[in-house]
């Protein structure tokens, strides 16, 4: 598949790195923000550095308030599958926004979007739109309790479902980046109820169930990890907890807010051919705007009010803005789907295995995990099935990894636990680039 004439234009060119005014930003934000940003992960504190404020962005490049061009590899974390600010979803919005930006009221867009939804997943016959990834998994967590009567939750450890409280157990992302076990501020009343068992370990779910006959409500999961670095699933893993949740009556929730429309336009559930009781999708729904999905089967999403006693309820859920970007991005992947996935697939295959032929030349030890369009690095010759895996990746060389590519102007996600993501915008001249700044940022991680 060809780019997209909005994507052809030559944008390489050399950039000289001063972060002056991205430094003065920073300094300003410290005064008003925790840590002097709005979500952990900004920070850079796991690689070291100030981290660029950002100017603009179109397809797979970002510019700094500096003027520093960088090739985008974290895509805002994982939606920008289209590339940034890509025609079609700038003039939705556009024209949604001239009619307001808010209603708190029902639209038509609403039902279009969940339309494309349920077509590409069908273990979702209903749903409910919010406005986070957090609120899709608490609310489904919520539902899953009610329907079965029962309070234990199953979770992965390095699996992040957001920052709800009886989540943040033994979570990835931000949390392993950090080294913080969970979070202060939740009650110990509450976590105990949330079990975190090892990933790709079908025994120890078996054991979980055994342990606790008939009190575990769901087991969630990230099919692909992706919060503790991309972990793809064991064969027959999915297909596991499938059978061992029916045997049992628990829920299945499968957490595709990373991997939905990504890893295929089914998501992992269409990749591995499993099916869900209940799934949450986050921001790509909505070309990369505010958005977060739960939804699955009738007899599990009628029990929300106003049908049902289970109460969910959001002012901004299904904001026309969202609907009209989400719409936009959505009706893009059904309609050439046939091109946007082996395209994905192809160029993220380039670019991942390129960097790790650099780094098996320079004699860097390196693990490549890859699922579609998103993939790890992980500094360990080791291989990585699991957070545990993950863990003992060497942070101190991806740190110097990470900042010498971002002088190269290539942008990687600021923790060796996070996976990079690529679009459609991605082409040969960006996999050129990146593999030939890997080439000397890996003499870098050998000083």
């Amino acid at each position: 598949m060809q780019r997209p004439a909005f994507y052809t234009e030559s944008t390489m060119s050399s950039q000289t790195q001063i972060r002056t005014r991205s430094q003065a930003l920073q300094q300003r934000a410290e005064r008003y923000f925790p840590g002097g940003v709005n979500s952990p992960v900004r920070a850079f504190r796991a690689v070291g550095g100030a981290p660029p404020f950002i100017e603009s962005a179109a397809g797979a490049w970002l510019t700094d308030v500096d003027g520093n061009r960088y090739i985008d590899y974290f895509g805002s974390w994982g939606p920008m599958i289209l590339g940034h600010a890509f025609p079609p979803v700038v003039e939705a919005i556009e024209r949604a926004a001239r009619n307001s930006a808010s209603f708190g009221a029902s639209t038509a867009a609403e039902a279009d979007l969940a339309e494309r939804v349920v077509a590409c997943f069908p273990a979702i016959q209903k749903l409910r739109f919010v406005s986070s990834g957090t609120e899709a998994t608490m609310s489904a967590i919520r539902l899953a309790r009610a329907a079965t009567g029962r309070k234990i939750i199953i979770k992965f450890e390095g699996c992040y479902h957001g920052h709800a409280d009886g989540l943040l157990v033994k979570a990835g992302s931000g949390v392993a980046t950090f080294g913080i076990p969970g979070s202060a501020g939740v009650p110990e009343e509450v976590a105990h109820l949330t079990h975190a068992l090892p990933y790709n370990d079908i025994a120890a779910v078996e054991a979980a169930f055994d342990a606790h006959p008939d009190e575990i409500a769901a087991v969630i999961l990230e099919p692909v990890v992706g919060n503790a670095g991309c972990i793809p699933p064991a064969p027959g893993y999915l297909a596991g907890l499938r059978a061992i949740t029916a045997r049992e009556g628990a829920l299945l929730i499968v957490d595709e807010v990373m991997t939905g429309f990504r890893v295929a336009l089914g998501g992992a559930l269409e990749l591995h051919g499993v099916d869900a009781d209940l799934v949450t999708l986050g921001k790509i729904v909505g070309g990369g705007l505010p958005v977060g999905v739960f939804g699955g089967k009738r007899v599990f999403m009628d029990l929300l009010a106003p049908l049902g006693p289970v109460y969910q309820a959001g002012t901004l859920s299904g904001n026309p803005l969202a609907m009209a970007a989400g719409i936009a991005t959505l009706s893009y992947l059904q309609e050439h789907e046939g091109e946007i996935y082996p395209k994905l697939e192809a160029t993220s295959r380039a670019v991942a295995e390129g960097v790790a032929a650099e780094a098996a030349s320079a004699g860097i030890p390196l693990t490549l995990n890859r699922v579609g369009a998103m993939w790890t690095w992980f500094f360990t010759p080791d291989p990585v099935t699991n957070y545990d895996e993950a863990a003992k990746s060497d942070t101190v060389a991806f740190g110097r990894f990470h900042n010498a590519m971002l002088n190269a102007g290539i942008w990687l996600p600021p923790s060796q636990f996070e996976a990079a993501f690529i679009g459609i915008a991605h082409g040969e001249e960006e996999i050129a680039a990146t593999i030939a700044a890997a080439r000397e940022a890996f003499k870098a991680v050998l000083v």
